[in-house]
């Protein structure tokens, strides 16, 4: 979020599972962030995994979404929550731009490989990845560009 907007807008922490709420950006007069908790990493108890859930689905529903940026760690295989979520996506029929993180972790090989790997394992359409790494800010530019035409409309 930090290095989409080009400022530190978002808490960082170095152990997965911190966001516990919803919380909302404004990120100009024309659109909003809504930041949700991590569904794979999340340090909790059942009880709070399926309260997480329910809250996904709740902003899932909202009237005015446009689209879901949805952030996947380039170096892993999809996991059973990353395959539920995509699931969740699908039958809302949400418009999703899937972000692969992490993508200095990589060389330009692996992460070529990887990134081709993940696309045809999701299904999805090559202009609707992204390689991404917020330590090198590499995709990122390409990132807001596709974010800003889906909140225009101008994707399909």
């Amino acid at each position: 979020m930090n290095a989409l907007v080009g400022r530190r807008i978002a808490k960082t922490s170095g152990t997965p599972g911190k966001t516990r709420a919803l919380n909302v950006f404004r990120i100009d007069t024309s659109y909003y962030f809504l930041d949700l908790p991590g569904y794979g990493y999340a340090r909790a108890g059942k009880a709070q995994r399926a309260a997480f859930r329910g809250l996904l689905k709740h902003a899932l529903r909202r009237e005015w979404l446009r689209g879901v940026v949805w952030l996947l760690d380039i170096r892993h295989p999809p996991s059973a929550d990353d395959w539920a979520m995509q699931e969740t996506l699908a039958e809302g029929e949400t418009h999703v731009l899937a972000a692969l993180t992490k993508a200095d972790k990589l060389s330009t090989s692996q992460r070529n490989t990887r990134a081709q790997e993940l696309r045809q394992e999701l299904e999805l359409p090559e202009d609707q990845v992204v390689v991404t790494s917020a330590e090198t800010r590499a995709g990122i530019a390409e990132l807001r560009e596709a974010i800003e035409g889906l909140v225009r409309g101008t994707r399909e």
